[in-house]
């Protein structure tokens, strides 16, 4: 079993640190969460929308960013978001694109292709991708694994500015990744939730972290 009567509810406003070891059930939880993935059991809701019997409309609040950020290296960045657009069938797909490149800071990149940008910018590029369509819901899978300091506090000031008007599921094995930014805890262990709290109520998360990781 991948992961074992996992539950909890978000909200607007959140940025939520999803945190496990590798293997903990993360992943499996956010393929689950984003339709990616059938569930045995259980149900999924979105703003109201069944993940499974009304697909489409769930997948429209969900902005997605997997752990592996899948993109096609050879198109150009203002190309591909323009791609992603139409995949929404967004009517303004010009100003989408403009507006998403200068949220994720993208500016001096846009005209480049993506196979020539630096891990930071292409991090920058899959975030693009999962706010083209403006969701109310981010699903982010490790998005600042592989970054130096000074491109994971510039994902993190995007996140903190997005946070204030969506929610924001933020997973990674690296709590530290997460300190600065989330003012939620969810810990996922063996495919279980073992700890769920809110920032302002934990006084030392990452002694809690250790403990239930290693228990």
């Amino acid at each position: 079993m991948a992961v074992d009567d996992v539950s909890f509810q978000l909200s607007s406003g959140e940025i939520v640190a999803f945190l496990g070891v590798n293997g903990a059930g993360k992943s499996t939880t956010i393929k689950i969460m984003t339709g990616v993935l059938g569930a045995d059991s259980g149900q999924v809701s979105v703003f109201g929308h069944d993940i499974v019997a009304d697909a489409i409309e769930a997948k429209k609040h969900i902005g997605y960013l997997p752990e592996d950020n899948p993109l096609y290296g050879d198109m150009y960045v203002k190309e591909y978001l323009g791609y992603v657009a139409s995949i929404y069938n967004l009517n303004d797909r010009k100003n989408a694109v403009e507006s998403v490149i200068e949220r994720v800071g993208l500016r001096k990149e846009y005209k480049k292709k993506i196979q020539s940008l630096s891990k930071g910018n292409r991090q920058r590029v899959g975030l693009g991708q999962a706010l083209i369509h403006n969701p109310g819901f981010l699903i982010l899978d490790e998005p600042t694994s592989g970054l130096d300091p000074h491109q994971q506090n510039e994902i993190h000031e995007i996140l903190s500015e997005l946070g204030k008007t969506r929610i924001i599921l933020f997973s990674s094995h690296n709590l530290h990744q997460t300190i600065s930014v989330c003012n939620r805890y969810i810990i996922i262990n063996n495919g279980k939730i073992v700890f769920d709290e809110k920032a302002k109520n934990v006084d030392s998360i990452e002694d809690i972290f250790n403990k239930v990781t290693n228990s």
